[in-house]
């Protein structure tokens, strides 16, 4: 099964578009675990436990992981995830971007060594940094585009002269993501959900691509504007129908950090719950079931 088809299959099995994002910091854990960097794994299996039915992919930051020389934790941890929530997908938080054997490595760590079904990329050093991952042809690339951060406008919003019609950068970068880059249908893009108003500009210039939406929750990002910018489709007897490529909305710090006491995994997954039913709701009022 390629990566699409299982965004697919996870959104309808459990009805959701929530991403869970896996950005352990041990300086945020419960306090009994508290600072203490060997305990990476337990917390973040205990999340995956507790909010498996509810999340349509995980997205683990390989940066949470690393800067604690966790890495073993990680691969623990997407071992995990296979037997906990095989029909959940696994989306690497790496944001990649080098050329050459360089990128043929660093595709080798994200979907060998970790076994991640999709991982994120910066496509700033042109197709060449792109196109060693596509050559796991069941795999998935998101690329970023429109980002959640202020200092995105530095380059994303910038107008190409050069280009015709002279698009932004990201309007640039989810054009070739649609066309010419895409050539086995692996792509995706990252864009951010404080940005309601470039998701739905990224969706109509890419109408068939996944999108990856960071933002909701602790960055503020709204829900209804988001689902409203980005997803397309409708409802009929047997359930939602997405004509569009997914979306999948990422909430990491509300979930992860929902408690610091001993009913963390229990509090991230009524927070989580609370996320995947809000998205559900929105989903409701952009399209109402006929």
């Amino acid at each position: 099964m390629n990566f699409l088809d299982m965004l697919r299959q996870a959104e309808r099995q459990n009805s959701s578009m929530l991403c869970v994002g896996l950005d352990p910091d041990p300086a945020k854990f419960p306090t009994v675990w508290r600072g203490d960097t060997s305990k990476i794994y337990d917390f973040c299996a205990a999340i995956v436990d507790a909010t498996a039915d509810l999340a349509m992919a995980f997205k683990p930051q390989i940066a949470y992981f690393a800067a604690h020389r966790a890495e073993d934790q990680l691969e623990r941890l997407v071992a995990h995830l296979r037997r906990a929530a095989p029909q959940v997908p696994v989306i690497l938080d790496a944001k990649r971007g080098d050329i050459g054997s360089t990128a043929e490595q660093y595709a080798i760590e994200a979907f060998e060594r970790y076994g991640a079904d999709a991982v994120t990329l910066s496509p700033f050093m042109g197709f060449d940094s792109v196109q060693p991952y596509l050559k796991y042809h069941n795999k998935g690339a998101f690329l970023l585009c429109r980002t959640s951060n202020p200092g995105g406008d530095d380059f994303q919003a910038q107008h190409l002269a050069s280009v015709a019609g002279t698009p932004r950068l990201y309007e640039h970068i989810a054009q070739l993501a649609q066309g010419p880059w895409n050539l086995n249908g692996q792509l995706g893009l990252v864009v951010g959900a404080t940005y309601p108003a470039e998701i739905d500009r990224v969706r109509a210039l890419a109408p068939t691509l996944p999108l990856l939406i960071p933002g909701v929750g602790a960055q503020g990002g709204d829900a209804l504007a988001t689902v409203k910018a980005g997803w397309r489709g409708s409802a009929d007897a047997a359930g939602w129908v997405t004509t569009s490529g997914p979306i999948i909305v990422n909430s990491s710090r509300a979930i992860l950090y929902a408690s610091a006491g001993q009913d963390f995994a229990a509090a991230a997954r009524r927070e989580a719950l609370k996320t995947r039913d809000t998205l559900q709701a929105a989903r409701t009022m952009t399209s109402p079931p006929q």
